[in-house]
């Protein structure tokens, strides 16, 4: 059964970094696109950063550019996103999420707060 479990939020102040990881299990993670979506309260999902299976190719969303780094270790079945410069617009639930064609798998999420 495909499992993906996030860990790494919590509440942080403005300018601060938090790093996310997304454990996977019950596929085959090296041929999952793999990405980082977000939801904050009221709003639609959107995507923050994608990475391709080898992790040769990244992109992001125009709002976390130059401040969030996806990547990813096929050998730990692990996607990170790192997030430095934090600010109050970035507070949501982030979620994990593996693509391997027309199969999505998401995890439950964990909740990052950006506030002072």
């Amino acid at each position: 059964q495909a499992q993906l479990v996030e860990s790494g939020g919590g509440l942080v102040q403005p300018g601060g970094s938090l790093r996310l990881s997304c454990a996977a299990s019950g596929f085959s993670f090296s041929l999952a696109s793999m990405g980082w979506y977000r939801q904050a309260p009221g709003k639609e999902r959107e995507l923050v950063a994608t990475i391709t299976r080898a992790g040769g190719s990244t992109n992001y969303a125009d709002s976390v550019k130059g401040r969030f780094t996806i990547s990813r270790d096929n050998a730990k079945n692990t996607v990170y996103l790192q997030m430095n410069s934090l600010k109050p617009e970035d507070t949501a639930m982030y979620k994990c999420n593996a693509q391997i064609g027309v199969v999505n798998y998401w995890g439950k999420g964990t909740l990052v707060t950006v506030s002072s």
